[in-house]
């Protein structure tokens, strides 16, 4: 029984993940920010920092498993 792993496809496999970590934080902080901004621009209560940042934490979630199932 060979038990060896390769040190390179767990490498691979870290900074892969590590890149969805990142993309899915810079799609949230965006909506978050996007959202905050128009909401001072528009003197809204926060309106649009709720609705974007909720929309920015589903599109994450969208791209990381369009990434996970296209990669397998």
């Amino acid at each position: 029984m060979n038990l060896q792993v390769d040190p390179k496809k767990g490498l691979n496999q870290y900074a892969r993940y590590s890149g969805m970590a990142i993309q899915m934080m810079v799609i949230i902080v965006a909506g978050a920010f996007g959202g905050l901004k128009l909401d001072i621009w528009l003197k809204t209560k926060p309106v649009f920092t709720v609705l974007l940042s909720i929309s920015a934490v589903f599109l994450a979630i969208y791209y990381v498993t369009r990434d996970l199932l296209k990669k397998k």
